[in-house]
């Protein structure tokens, strides 16, 4: 059965579509079912033929991809978030990670008889973890606090150092089978490493001086990387993959320099090539695998899973502050993902053009391993979790999205309660003297894909969406209804019961339902405290119960919320009134001397 091109390349879209919503629904990562479709179109049912559909630009079109991803994932690293990541993270991005690099190696080179060179290679895609992979696995896994922050910080920061070691490699290959002298290698390096520090400069102070008009920095910084790519690998042939990790490392560590839009867009298109690449990579699978491929997988998915991540994550947190039961976790969680996928099939590509043996065995080692890890760590990781005791009970924590007064002051009031909360919005002043006022901030739209891979959820079980958009109130209610549960997530009006429709108010309230009483909206709320009122926290007791507290504090006063002895959180809702009882915690809007005058 034949296709029409243009198509084909739309059914591909789609596809990638499903797979990414279907990822979303089951919270698994994404890149196992893009995997599992490409096979499915290409191999099992030949549908899809990458090499046919797209010719000769097969190699340029996956080189571009590639050098878009690795520049989204450089953009992310942050030199001043690493010195806060403490050491066991320390210890498994870096010797941690050459461990595990050389045990992969060694594995691939004795189970799959890859030559030395290949297996390396191998060994530098595979020993890293990414945040891509990471995040879903984690909101399943639901480890403590120690846990989940550093397998978060370690996919976070070693996704770019892998593609670091791998490009060096790979490079280091290519030269020698060019029969190249060492000083073509570190030409073909520091012709890389200064394209892309130039690059950076140069697009760092146009962006800084606002030399590029806002609406034209995403198209720009799209230009200017894929451009840099091309000129460094006319200088110095394969250089370009070097060169665009530089330039987004130096991009992302430049003071004064704020690229949270740009890699904002970047993740967005990022998902898009991602979704079409991985569909079109693992289409061209060989099928059936090469001799002994598969077993060849599958031993050094077990050898990996059960002794070499144990090993490098023991090397690595020796000494730590980590406790036995937490590095154990630790060592049975380390999903591969993109960064593996994408740069192992545009290596193998071009090493099988140039004839080396075994290339043609790179990414279907890669895949097996990806999906075996994936697919197993998330069916086994919280069953682990729970039997060594490290799995977190159930969250009780809050996600306020929101930074100006009303949601700054609830925030302070749950947080001063012993709730563990977390306030975000990329509103800066608000956030500012969020921080000020001693809360653990986001600064970002909490539902973006940069808080997908950010944004630290642990112990968080609640959404309270309190900004000042209304639109955004709604959609941050619908990313995370799949995430807490739909009576898990709650709104502030923006507009009361009579300023909006029967249908817009049948709509918002299929999202989430209002907070606190039926006439409150944010507007009325930052008004009450503009005249005075406050948010007041007051532990009762069998002589102070809340008649009491009325009575000492007013009729009008506002029940907000009630936190049980227990320390379990009771949200007022239009849906829910409480009844306070004496060793609760409420939270109350009362008014003050101001407003009483």
């Amino acid at each position: 059965m034949t296709m029409e091109p243009g198509l084909l390349l739309t059914a591909l879209l789609a596809v990638g579509f499903v797979a990414q919503w279907l990822a979303w629904r089951v919270r698994l990562p994404a890149i196992v079912f893009l995997l599992l479709a490409g096979i499915v179109f290409g191999p099992v049912l030949q549908l899809v033929h990458p090499d046919r559909l797209l010719g000769p630009l097969l190699f340029p079109v996956v080189s571009l991809a590639v050098a878009l991803i690795l520049f989204e994932g450089s953009l992310s690293l942050r030199f001043a978030e690493l010195r806060g990541i403490g050491g066991a993270v320390r210890g498994l991005v870096s010797y941690g990670a050459i461990a595990a690099l050389l045990m992969l190696a060694a594995a691939a080179h004795l189970l799959a008889g890859l030559s030395w060179d290949i297996a390396l290679l191998f060994g530098a895609l595979t020993c890293v973890t990414g945040p891509t992979v990471i995040a879903p696995m984690l909101r399943t896994l639901r480890p403590n606090a120690r846990i989940a922050s550093t397998l978060r910080w370690e996919g976070i920061v070693i996704d770019p150092l892998g593609a670091l070691f791998a490009v060096l490699i790979y490079e280091a290959i290519v030269s020698r089978e060019q029969g190249h002298t060492i000083g073509v290698f570190l030409g073909t390096i520091g012709s890389g490493v200064v394209a892309g520090a130039v690059a950076a400069l140069v697009l760092g102070q146009l962006l800084r001086r606002q030399m590029i008009p806002e609406y034209l920095q995403n198209f720009g910084t799209l230009a200017a990387v894929l451009l840099t790519f091309s000129l460094s690998n006319a200088l110095a042939h394969e250089s370009g993959l070097l060169a665009v990790t530089i330039m987004g490392v130096a991009l992302g560590n430049m003071r004064n320099l704020h690229v949270d839009d740009i890699l904002d867009f970047k993740e967005h298109l990022t998902t898009l090539l991602v979704s079409s690449l991985f569909i079109l990579l693992a289409a061209r699978l060989p099928w059936p695998l090469p001799s002994g491929t598969l077993m060849a997988g599958i031993g050094i998915l077990l050898v990996s899973q059960v002794l070499i991540r144990p090993l490098s994550v023991l090397i690595a947190t020796a000494g730590s502050s980590l406790a036995w039961r937490e590095r154990a976790l630790i060592a049975w969680v380390a999903p591969r993902g993109i960064v593996a996928a994408a740069v192992s099939a545009l290596f193998a590509l071009r090493l099988d053009a140039l004839g080396m043996r075994g290339a043609d065995a790179l990414v279907p080692l890669v895949f097996i391993l990806i999906i075996g890890t994936v697919v197993f760590q998330g069916a086994t990781a919280r069953p682990l979790a729970r039997w060594l005791g490290v799995a977190e009970p159930e969250p009780r924590g809050v996600l306020v999205f929101g930074a100006d007064e009303v949601p700054r002051a609830v925030a302070k009031a749950l947080h001063d309660g012993g709730i563990r909360v977390v306030l975000a919005d990329d509103d800066w002043e608000g956030i500012r003297r969020a921080r000020m006022d001693g809360l653990t901030t986001f600064f970002g739209n909490p539902a973006s894909s940069h808080a997908d891979r950010h944004l630290d959820l642990t112990g968080i079980g609640r959404l309270l969406a309190m900004s000042t958009h209304r639109e955004r109130n709604s959609l941050a209610c619908l990313h995370y209804r799949e995430e807490f549960g739909r009576d898990r997530v709650y709104r502030l009006r923006n507009l009361g019961p009579e300023e909006t429709t029967d249908r817009a108010a049948l709509a918002d309230s299929l999202l989430a339902p209002p907070l606190f009483e039926e006439a409150m909206t944010h507007g009325r709320f930052a008004g009450l405290l503009a005249q005075g009122w406050r948010v007041k926290s007051t532990r009762l007791t069998a002589t102070f119960d809340w008649p009491h507290f009325i009575e000492q504090y007013g009729s009008a006063s506002i029940l907000l919320f009630g936190i049980e002895e227990k320390g379990a959180l009771r949200v007022v809702s239009t849906k829910r009134q409480l009844e306070p009882r004496p060793g609760w915690t409420v939270i109350a809007l009362v008014p003050g001397a101001r407003s009483e005058e």
